[in-house]
């Protein structure tokens, strides 16, 4: 439940972490199950390491509406939490389950109809489209599961249950990367070991959230007034996710616009940036679950003070991950491949991928706060504003003045920075403490 306003701060540390640590896993499980099949794919050639690097960025769409899923139904499931109503709680993780598997199937027939001309546009080179549309169709059967453990993972933050999450995505992700390697080279699968492997991983992980919910003996019939009210706070979160989409999108398009040897390079920037920023992001779904229940119980004291310990924590494991990451800048990137050029690209992406890391561990603590508050309208114009006026006119500038990829990751720098300024802004004032369960 939410902590009181007077809460130790040694006591709301210990339990910002026991939320955290699970989620830590389970965020991170998703990531590092993709860095190890850039790594198995890298081996393969130039290529085939493109092509993951474009069909990858296309499947971020799924990722994307699992994150908003998973965001706004932790913040509302919180609430009710908050407020003593688990049933009510577990009754927001069912509506989202309908909305997962509607938005996964679409999504799958959306890839068989147009993984070609999607891949033609954001590939410079005919092979590398082509091996891209083909990992991208089999690669999209796995949406619906990766949408229902999106929801699965929502509403069991909310209720603060992270062991079952812990276990479900692991196992399932640990399973796919033993299977990775033997699909791609023992059984000579090439990439389509690749996106079966894929597939596997996030259907076992969805059927097992589905069991667990089912195993909630919850009303299980969908209710329009509910998942309206999901849509509503969805809205909000879908068009800040369209920013992030536009920009990663665009990074790729610019990326490969630059050479086969620069979109290896920033696909393998962009996967451990990714990796490392959902990782920072379990100190953001710690602080969804414990904001949305201190608000939910009307203790707006109890609110601020995990924000404040929270953003302390993420700064804290921001600069972690920077000194890891500086550390490696000559082991971490010849991982992923042997090629000298992709090599001597991420060379120029890792100042600015290092840089960044500092910066991102606030923002996301943050992100977190505002989330779980349900001030998701503020989070949007600002996400649109740092998009529109600083990372894609930068990067778009970067292609016309041929700055390679120095000029890509000046642009995301510029998102990072801009969103910074906005959200402590927005933290240090009082709008987003509204009490109550009427968000």
């Amino acid at each position: 439940m939410s902590p009181p306003a007077a809460v130790d701060e040694r006591t709301l540390t210990r339990r910002i972490v026991a939320l955290a640590l699970p989620a830590l896993v389970v965020l991170a499980a998703e990531p590092l199950y993709v860095l190890v099949d850039t790594a198995v794919v890298g081996h393969l050639g130039r290529v085939p390491l493109a092509a993951v690097a474009v069909g990858g960025t296309v499947m971020s769409v799924a990722v994307w509406f699992g994150t908003l899923m998973a965001y706004g139904t932790t913040g509302r499931a919180a609430r009710r939490f908050g407020a003593g109503d688990r049933a009510a709680a577990v009754a927001e993780g069912a509506q989202a389950t309908w909305l997962a598997l509607a938005v996964g199937v679409l999504l799958v027939l959306l890839a068989q109809l147009f993984a070609d001309p999607i891949a033609r546009a954001l590939a410079g080179d005919p092979a590398t489209a082509e091996a891209a549309a083909g990992w991208l169709r089999i690669a999209a059967l796995g949406a619906p599961g990766l949408l229902l453990a999106a929801a699965g993972n929502g509403w069991m933050r909310g209720v603060q249950d992270t062991r079952r999450p812990l276990i479900f995505v692991l196992g399932a992700n640990v399973l796919s990367a033993v299977l990775c390697p033997l699909l791609v080279y023992t059984a000579g699968w090439g990439l389509t070991g690749s996106a079966v492997a894929n597939v596997v991983a996030q259907s076992l992980s969805g059927g097992l959230f589905l069991l667990a919910l089912l195993r909630q003996r919850a009303p299980l019939r969908p209710s329009p007034a509910i998942i309206v009210r999901q849509l509503v706070l969805g809205r909000d979160l879908l068009i800040r996710g369209a920013a992030f989409q536009a920009c990663w999108l665009s990074a790729t398009a610019v990326a490969a616009r630059f050479g086969v040897a620069a979109l290896g390079a920033h696909q393998i920037g962009l996967q451990l940036w990714f990796f490392c920023a959902l990782a920072l992001d379990a100190v953001a779904i710690a602080a969804q679950s414990l904001v949305g229940a201190a608000l939910g119980a009307s203790d707006g004291a109890g609110a601020r003070a995990v924000a404040r310990r929270v953003t302390a924590v993420g700064a804290v494991a921001g600069l972690a991950f920077a000194a890891l990451a500086a550390a490696g800048a000559g082991v971490v990137p010849s991982l992923f491949t042997g090629d000298p050029a992709v090599l001597e690209q991420a060379a120029i992406v890792w100042p600015w991928f290092v840089g960044m890391l500092p910066f991102a561990g606030v923002v996301y603590a943050l992100d977190g706060v505002l989330i779980g508050a349900g001030d998701v309208g503020f989070l949007r114009t600002m996400t649109l504003a740092a998009a529109l006026f600083g990372f894609l006119p930068a990067i778009w500038l970067a292609y016309a003045l041929d700055w390679g990829l120095a000029g890509v990751w000046c642009g995301l720098a510029l998102f990072m920075l801009i969103r910074l300024v906005f959200i402590v802004i927005r933290w240090r004032g009082t709008h987003w403490t509204v009490l109550g369960v009427t968000r």
